[in-house]
């Protein structure tokens, strides 16, 4: 058995071990794949193990995350830093082996993965930074930005949705530098994939314009070697490479079943397996330091390129010494102090604006002092106002342009713009209708759980959108997005608080932030401040502030609501403080004095108005207060109308006061 064979099957060994000793997981593509992942990690991908952040290594995603314990056994074999003892741990609490890989978490890593359809969804998005970089610093004789992005995908991803939005794109914008390597061996957890998947995935990848290659045979590591050499050679379109493989591989008596996809292999299976395979070490986790010396040198080269590369990068330095510092600039923490310091980012005129139009004006205030400010909208983005104006469009025939048309795929488009920032040296945002945030909320929730500081624009926030009706009209989704751990939910009442929120999501360094904005003109409140930053602050204090009779709290359009039923209540001699609170993550990270401080604990009387479910806001109005919400879907009305009808009026809302205040 040669040295290359034996080095697939450690990766198999391996992975059966940990899921063994887990006794659980998901044996059956590690010991199908093993070869694919063997052929791309050792003869064929750009990598360095002693830095797992070198900008112009390869990006490899196993979209197909269920099999993490192939990772992490190539992770092992290559020296990225995880021990025996790592692998022993597979899927344990507080291990480096979780049971999908998770980013940041293991090195290594590029992307959280598990959510099928996801991972090689985001890797188009790493795709298109490579493309757009390199558009921006590579010189002649300098490709300084210049590798592959690999994604390794199985049945269960191409029945996702999310995929074929994200590939279709992929294949309009010729991103030929993304492979795609699909693990075909036609089981799923119910069994053949038969069952419910029988159509022609090369056609349909050809239809997308997909160079498309089939490897007969998924243990033929020279063949799956040429197929990846012929997909790096074709410069006009992105690649897929169909490997043909069998489930449970080696395993006797769990080869091309079900059952070896998610279950361990049993102790006498793990016996049988080591048979077949001519596995000698019948200890479990046991590797023949020869291996480990081959993977050794294999890590090394790698090294190399790197070295090669850096010595390049130092003479593109000296000679294109601008463009050098603004790779600097790219790749650093955005300097958020740019845009709060300055009086231009904050002026504004004194009229009733949308806040989308708002954030339209702040994204081209933004272009100009963030170079990397990448993004665009789900065919939105005249109603979203997200176009950066003069940037032009990231295309197949423009890698240059820093806007981004990203067609009706609110999921994808999402799962893309987690790839652009997990790429590195871009800062992009996404866009489109708020009640469309029900399409992009798996790859929201990605966004959080990998800390990734990227931004959602989401604009015609309540009933104000009018016509369009119940459809269009977001009523649940302000508590939906408010329940995601690690996002900062902003919805802002006027420039200011537009300005603020924006400035947070600029400055955010592990969480991302959605926007939520307005379809209808709101006017600029006196009171709104920078405080704004703090997530809620008094925007009108109380006649009397050491006699308060009333909070009233209110986000975005009602904050003008509250205002003006201030002024009413105020006339009848009642003491009434409004709070805005534009985003009630960041209000609840503030001090207890602060809150405190806002809210006292002995003003029970409170009412909140907003033009939501009104879930969210009880755990502020407590059993005393009361809410002026939504507990319907809307209607089809000019927006006037329909406030009027759900009852958000001045006049409503103080009814609903005066029934609070005794």
């Amino acid at each position: 058995m040669n040295i290359n064979q034996k080095a697939v099957n450690a990766l198999r060994i391996l992975s059966a071990d940990q899921v063994q000793k887990a006794n659980s997981g998901h044996p059956g593509l590690p010991l199908g794949a093993a070869p694919i992942a063997y052929s791309l990690w050792a003869n064929n991908m750009n990598h360095n193990p002693k830095n797992p952040n070198w900008k112009n290594r390869d990006r490899f995603v196993l979209s197909a995350g269920h099999g993490s314990s192939l990772l992490y056994s190539l992770l092992h074999m290559f020296g990225y830093g995880l021990s025996l003892d790592d692998l022993k741990s597979f899927r344990q609490f507080g291990s480096l082996t979780p049971g999908h890989p998770e980013y940041k978490h293991t090195a290594g890593v590029e992307s959280t993965t598990g959510p099928l359809g996801a991972g090689v969804s985001t890797a188009v998005g790493m795709a298109m930074a490579e493309a757009h970089l390199a558009a921006k610093f590579n010189k002649d004789g300098y490709p300084i930005v210049d590798h592959y992005t690999y994604a390794l995908i199985g049945d269960g991803c191409l029945m996702e949705g999310v995929a074929y939005e994200a590939l279709s794109l992929a294949g309009t914008l010729k991103l030929d530098k993304f492979i795609v390597l699909y693990d075909s061996n036609k089981i799923t957890i119910e069994g053949d994939t038969d069952l419910a998947f029988t159509e022609d995935v090369a056609a349909r990848f050809e239809a997308f314009g997909y160079q498309v290659q089939v490897v007969e045979d998924g243990n033929d590591l020279e063949a799956i070697d040429a197929a990846i050499a012929k997909a790096k050679a074709d410069k006009e379109r992105p690649s897929l490479i169909i490997c043909k493989t069998q489930i449970g591989y080696g395993c006797p008596a769990k080869v091309g079943k079900a059952s070896a996809h998610g279950e361990p292999l049993g102790e006498d299976n793990i016996v049988e397996l080591r048979k077949f395979l001519g596995w000698e070490n019948q200890t479990a986790f046991e590797v023949d330091a020869e291996i480990y010396d081959h993977y050794k040198d294999l890590a090394e080269a790698g090294a190399n390129k790197e070295e090669a590369w850096k010595a390049m990068f130092a003479e593109y330095a000296t000679k294109y010494p601008e463009e050098a510092k603004l790779w600097d600039e790219y790749f650093a923490k955005p300097d958020v102090t740019k845009i709060i310091d300055s009086e231009a980012y904050w002026a504004h005129e004194n009229k009733a604006m949308a806040t989308r139009a708002v954030s339209g004006d702040i994204i081209n205030k933004l272009k100009d002092v963030y170079p990397n400010l990448v993004g665009g909208s789900a065919d939105l983005a005249p109603s979203n106002k997200t176009e950066m104006k003069g940037q032009g469009f990231f295309s197949a025939t423009d890698r240059s342009g820093r806007n981004i048309h990203f067609g009706v795929r609110e999921m994808a488009m999402t799962a893309i713009t987690n790839g652009i920032y997990l790429h590195g040296g871009l800062n992009p945002y996404c866009a489109t209708f708020f009640v469309f945030s029900d399409f992009m909320k798996p790859m929201i929730r990605l966004s959080s759980l990998m800390g990734l500081p990227v931004t959602f624009v989401l604009t015609h926030d309540s009933i104000g959108v009018g016509e369009d009706g119940p459809t269009h009209e977001p009523i649940e989704q302000l508590a939906m997005l408010r329940s995601i751990p690690n996002l900062n939910v902003f919805r802002p009442a006027d420039y200011t608080e537009t300005a603020a929120a924006w400035a947070s999501a600029i400055g955010s360094e592990a969480t991302p932030t959605a926007i939520v904005l307005t379809r209808q003109n709101l006017p600029q409140l006196e009171g709104s401040s920078k405080e704004a930053f703090k997530g809620g602050y008094i925007l009108a204090e109380a006649a009397n502030k050491d006699k308060i009779d009333l909070i009233i709290l209110a986000s975005g359009s009602e904050v003008e609501l509250a205002v003006g039923a201030k002024e009413e209540l105020e006339k009848e001699g009642r003491s009434v403080r409004v709070v805005s609170v534009p985003c009630m993550d960041v209000f609840e990270a503030q001090s207890p004095e602060y809150i405190e401080e806002v809210l006292p604990s002995a003003v029970r009387t409170r009412l909140a108005v907003e033009a939501a479910n009104p879930m969210p806001w009880y755990k502020y109005v407590g059993l005393d207060g009361d809410v002026v919400a939504m507990d319907t879907f809307g209607a089809s009305a000019p927006a006037k109308i329909l406030f009027e009808h759900f009852g958000f009026t001045v006049a409503n809302v103080v009814e609903k006061a005066k029934a609070l205040v005794k």
